[in-house]
């Protein structure tokens, strides 16, 4: 049976207040019992409940944290950096995969509540993203992690996903292509990432073709069915941008299924610069986030927030970095 505070209280000898000032490290309580009570409750394996910590007004040492889909390499890779920084810090946090439905989101946004986190990290996208305000206006503190929502008032961390889309389709028009397809995950990362690259085409004098742009849900068999639609046209485009690391399997899964060689007969470039874009054949060229620079940024920023509560809310914006692979190639442009 799991231990109590009042059977750590019967077994030190001590009152029950002694072991609650010894948990929350309060009151004025001596080395020489504060060393035994912590002997006792090691014995006794006892674990502090977090909930009961809360309801006293003390720090729980948690954060939250909202993701689209664990499964998805990005944030795998991102839950993992916040949570090498925030254990740093003697953080914990709980993580939660929402596969961006607004109801699922809201329901784990009020556990987290109930649980008193310290702090919440939205790494999930909402269809309507005024239904965060309530949360918003409570005492708890928020950063939107690799999402830049304009209208709200919140501590935000991402990346330059305009400046990254621009980078990858001007890295394709300088290797000679001006046949150019776009396959971007609904959202208003997709969103940026598709304005840059095509900002990228009209600097270089180059028509965009709307038939060549599509907007999926991001996995790999969405960027699959998506490169099939382009692919499959009477007349194909030379390379595409993907605009994350796993639609980018997914054109490739496609140019093979279509028999076409990549990259001789298909460029083809990622984003996120996640292991798997190391690990598959040819190995992507991509557009990398900084995800450590930023999970560090965002467990710091939570807990300046903490220490200073009335602290204006900051946005950080991260410069991406092209990763040149093996997926793209330079040809001759045809008109």
């Amino acid at each position: 049976m799991k231990s109590t505070i009042y059977d750590v209280a019967n077994a030190a000898g001590v009152s029950i207040a002694t072991v609650s000032k010894v948990v929350n490290r309060t009151g004025n309580i001596s080395q020489k019992t504060r060393e035994h009570v912590l002997s006792v409750m090691d014995e006794l394996q006892y674990q502090p409940s977090a909930v009961a910590s809360a309801l006293t007004g003390k720090k729980t040492s948690t954060f939250g944290l909202l993701l689209s889909n664990i499964a998805n390499p990005f944030f795998a890779e991102a839950a993992r950096s916040l949570e090498d920084e925030a254990r740093a810090a003697d953080y914990s946090i709980v993580m939660c995969s929402t596969d961006n439905e607004d109801e699922r989101s809201l329901n784990y946004l009020s556990l987290l509540q109930r649980k008193q986190v310290d702090g919440m990290i939205i790494a999930c996208h909402f269809t309507d993203w005024s239904l965060l305000q309530p949360f918003l206006a409570t005492n708890i503190p928020v950063v939107l992690f690799s999402k830049d929502i304009s209208s709200l008032d919140v501590h935000t961390v991402t990346v330059d996903d305009y400046k990254g889309g621009y980078k990858a389709i001007e890295y394709l028009v300088h290797n000679g292509h001006h046949h150019i397809g776009i396959v971007a995950e609904a959202g208003p990362s997709g969103e940026h990432r598709i304005r840059g690259g095509q900002q990228a085409m009209k600097d270089a004098d180059i028509q965009y073709r709307p038939e060549w742009i599509t907007n999926v849900h991001s996995s790999i068999r969405d960027g699959y069915t998506g490169a099939l639609q382009m692919l499959g046209q009477s007349e194909r485009p030379s390379a595409i941008f993907a605009c994350n690391d796993m639609l980018a399997v997914g054109v490739l899964q496609a140019a093979e299924e279509l028999g076409l060689q990549v990259p001789s007969d298909l460029s083809i470039i990622g984003f996120d610069d996640t292991l798997l874009s190391q690990i598959v054949q040819p190995r992507l060229t991509t557009i990398s986030q900084p995800i450590s620079d930023m999970a560090h940024h965002t467990i710091q920023l939570l807990l300046r927030h903490a220490d200073t509560p009335d602290m204006a809310k900051q946005k950080a914006i991260f410069q991406p970095k092209l990763i040149k692979g093996r997926s793209t190639q330079a040809i001759t442009p045809t008109s």
